[in-house]
């Protein structure tokens, strides 16, 4: 099966040993995204929500890059270092998603790259 990488300057670049996105046939697997500014690769200013929306926005960028758009997403993962922001994330993906929405999972975790509170992946349909 072919792997495609899929890059976005939209997007924040990889920080490590990772693709952005990989396509393999009509699905696009986007690697973590968190809530970095793409041209400074700084954390966003902001509130809890402000950094959400920019991982969600992240996360649209790359779907884009690879000619879909995040309403086929099939799977979302995030990831939180404070599980009492689930109901804010719940908030703002509703923005982004419509029904029917993705599966989705949320997990809790001690701590995330640049000291960030969430995370998020997915796999897009295309």
């Amino acid at each position: 099966m072919l792997r495609k990488p899929i890059q976005t300057a939209q997007a924040p670049g990889a920080i490590g040993t990772y693709s952005q996105a990989i396509r393999t046939g009509d699905l696009l697997f986007i690697s973590g995204q968190i809530p970095l500014e793409p041209v400074s690769m700084t954390v966003v200013d902001g509130d809890f929500k402000t950094r959400v929306r920019q991982v969600f926005q992240n996360l649209q960028h790359v779907t884009e890059a690879a000619g879909g758009n995040l309403s086929t997403a099939v799977k979302v993962t995030i990831f939180l270092t404070d599980m009492n922001d689930f109901a804010a994330v719940n908030e703002v993906m509703s923005e982004f998603f419509t029904t029917p929405y993705p599966a989705r999972a949320a997990v809790g975790v001690a701590a995330l790259p640049k000291g960030v509170d969430v995370e998020a992946d997915a796999v897009v349909a295309l």
